[in-house]
């Protein structure tokens, strides 16, 4: 069995996430959306940096590199 991660979030998203689902508190929503939506870009974004940095060939490394580099953004012309 897989070890479980932990995954951080900001104290203000999390109270947003008890009333949203405890006290029925809909006002919080786009909000709430958007945190987990930046939560989750930057989830992968190291997940694609972890499979790029423990890749076992050089062909599997620059294909997570590249697709980090997409990701995050970064020019095609700005690359090496």
């Amino acid at each position: 069995m897989e070890k479980q991660k932990s995954v951080t979030i900001k104290e203000t998203l999390f109270m947003d996430l008890v009333k949203y689902f405890l006290v029925n508190v809909r006002e919080d929503e786009d909000r709430i959306r958007l945190e987990l939506q930046k939560k989750l870009d930057v989830l992968v974004k190291r997940e694609l940096y972890t499979k790029y940095k423990t890749a076992k060939s050089a062909t599997e490394r620059e294909a997570a590199r590249q697709e980090y580099l997409e990701k995050v953004g970064m020019p095609k012309d700005f690359r090496w």
